[in-house]
């Protein structure tokens, strides 16, 4: 199975949410890891290639959906 890297950036906001998510994961199914920045981080999400692109998918629609509700 071929495996890809995968970013996304994540405000400062989410970050604690989006980490405790990745690490409830189980470790068989992707590898990740977090670069912290001065305004958020970087998540890298490591692993086959359709599961990566999905849970990358999956972030991307949970950041730009407003959650002010």
């Amino acid at each position: 199975m071929t495996e890809a890297t995968f970013m996304s950036f994540v405000p400062k906001a989410k970050c604690a949410k989006l980490r405790a998510l990745l690490e409830a994961e189980p470790a068989e199914t992707f590898r990740w890891r977090e670069r912290r920045t001065f305004t958020g981080s970087e998540f890298y999400l490591t692993g086959p290639s359709s599961l990566v692109r999905e849970a990358h998918e999956g972030i991307a629609v949970w950041l730009m959906r407003d959650e002010r509700f």
